[in-house]
């Protein structure tokens, strides 16, 4: 993927008001995938502990899946509309994981809350881009 052209295909999209400039999404995602690797890490760890269920860790893994293949369609394919798809898969599984942990590990799905306000955030953007792009 050719990050230059990528940069320049992204910039000419039309884009809601709300928008945040390119340089807002490296810091947060930096931020958000340290609290990631530290609860979904917990939250394997567990699992191969034998302390917690594969149906608690399945959320887990498919939203890791859902978040690194969403790069790649935006901006490798330049697909909005599969990127729109992807972004509600990984707003759909984070809160899948968030409430399947509740229980067992209160403190995973609250230093979560960060990652989900973002994912949220992230989701109306990209549904308003396609739409805006349509």
């Amino acid at each position: 993927m050719d990050s230059t052209s990528s940069a320049a295909w992204y910039a000419q999209l039309a884009k809601p008001f709300f928008a945040p400039p390119a340089a807002v999404f490296g810091p947060v995602w930096t931020v958000l995938y340290i609290i990631i690797a530290i609860s979904f890490g917990f939250v394997l760890l567990q699992y191969l502990k034998r302390r917690l269920p594969f149906g608690v860790l399945l959320p887990f893994i498919l939203n890791l899946v859902f978040n690194a293949i969403y790069t790649p369609i935006q901006f490798g394919l330049k697909n909005n509309l599969l990127a729109s798809l992807d972004i509600v898969l990984v707003l759909v599984t984070l809160v899948w994981a968030l409430a399947a942990i509740w229980r067992r590990a209160r403190w995973v799905a609250l230093v979560n809350l960060p990652y989900l306000a973002w994912v949220g955030f992230a989701t109306v953007l990209q549904l308003s881009i396609t739409w805006l792009n349509r």
